[in-house]
């Protein structure tokens, strides 16, 4: 059983401009006393072909976390157009907030993210470089993808450790995941 657990994720500002910040209300449960600090990072995924495009928007740490409910709002910049590789700034890619302990990954939540312009005529007739001010993002926040790593909350304890479990939040089937993390 988790040691923390997060209870709600709401994607503020949505949809928005590509250059606009990222703001997330982050709702979480601590069970049991953490003396280590939770670190939170938000990660751009700015190609799924290629990991050395993606991008931490974001790495804060929290703790140590006392038993009881917390619920904090993680803002952070854009990621930088100028990191993206062209071709992959519009269409679909992936938005991750992950949590860990002790240096362990316990929790993952990952967002789809639609990148199109705003305007209907730039649509449909693209102009031959991306115009990222007219950029709109769309972050999929009804469904988001969780995977819960277990991990040990208490080394000095020796608990074994579980199989990950992978979930939707509206409980179909969760979709192929276009990141694999490396091992």
């Amino acid at each position: 059983m988790s040691a923390a657990n997060i209870t709600n994720v709401a994607v503020l500002q949505n949809p928005a401009a590509f250059l606009n910040t990222f703001q997330f209300e982050i709702s979480y449960e601590c069970l049991t006393l953490l003396k280590d600090d939770l670190e939170w990072k938000l990660i751009f995924v700015g190609s799924a072909e290629d990991e050395t495009y993606d991008q931490l928007l974001e790495s804060m740490l929290v703790g140590p976390v006392n038993v009881g409910s917390y619920r904090f709002i993680l803002e952070t910049d854009p990621p930088d157009a100028s990191k993206i590789r062209e071709e992959d700034i519009l269409g679909v890619t992936v938005l991750l907030l992950t949590c860990s302990y002790l240096g362990q990954e316990f929790v993952r939540v990952g967002y789809y993210v639609n990148n199109d312009y705003d305007d209907e005529q730039l649509r449909e007739e693209p102009p031959p470089r991306v115009l990222i001010n007219r950029v709109q993002r769309n972050i999929l926040a009804d469904k988001p993808r969780v995977t819960k790593f277990p991990i040990n909350f208490h080394p000095e304890r020796n608990e074994p450790k579980e199989e990950p479990i992978e979930t939707v939040r509206n409980g179909e089937e969760p979709p192929p995941s276009p990141y694999q993390p490396s091992e």
